[in-house]
């Protein structure tokens, strides 16, 4: 049966991403998106720069703050309980040479099969794959003419933290409808295979 899980697997994704966009702690989902969030909105005010300079400037003042009102409250009941962040500053956030190597890995198998697939539609390996790869490019230019690019960056970044808790929660009857349309698009699809020869992979013109 045709579903987001073929494309969008839980069992290939890190266990805390998972965690944050399936909204299983609140707590810590809440903070990651409407932080992440917060920032794209002010980037369709402001510079990129300016976001950043901001941002950090914020997060050291809080810093700053919380680590002089721990001081003064150690001083004032005479605790040791020493730096507020150690247990930050002692954790290891190096990216080791293994873990660079399989996400560049990673990185290229993508690049290639991006490379190869695209390679296959613009060169009309198959016609009508090209031809709906064409109207999706067609279909791009009016999203460009309706919404600037951090624009489509929220609304994606919108969606990962909704669609996938909302097909969670009605996953029969998505599939079920999902599974109609493929079989229509399917079926429309070999007609049209059929009626355009050019459109069948393997065939020679003689």
């Amino acid at each position: 049966m045709f579903c987001p899980n073929a494309w969008f697997n839980r069992l290939n994704m890190n266990p805390k991403v998972e965690c944050l966009i399936y909204w299983r702690d609140p707590k810590k989902s809440v903070p990651v998106f409407g932080g992440v969030l917060l920032v794209l909105l002010a980037l369709t005010y402001v510079s990129l720069i300016s976001v950043v300079a901001y941002a950090s400037l914020l997060a050291l003042t809080g810093t700053v703050a919380f680590r002089i009102y721990k001081n003064i409250i150690q001083a004032v009941q005479k605790t040791g309980d020493g730096h507020p962040f150690k247990e930050y500053l002692d954790m290891d956030v190096s990216l080791s040479p293994q873990k660079a190597q399989e996400v560049s890995q990673i990185a290229v198998a993508h690049v290639n099969a991006a490379i190869s697939e695209l390679r296959r539609l613009f060169l009309v390996e198959d016609l009508v794959d090209s031809f709906k790869f064409g109207v999706f490019l067609w279909v791009l230019t009016y999203l460009g003419s309706w919404f600037n690019g951090m624009t489509l960056v929220i609304i994606a970044w919108v969606t990962l933290f909704t669609l996938p808790k909302v097909y969670e929660a009605n996953q029969v009857q998505i599939d079920t409808n999902l599974e109609i349309v493929r079989i229509k698009i399917a079926e429309i699809t070999t007609k049209v295979k059929a009626a355009i020869p050019i459109g069948k992979k393997g065939e020679k013109v003689e």
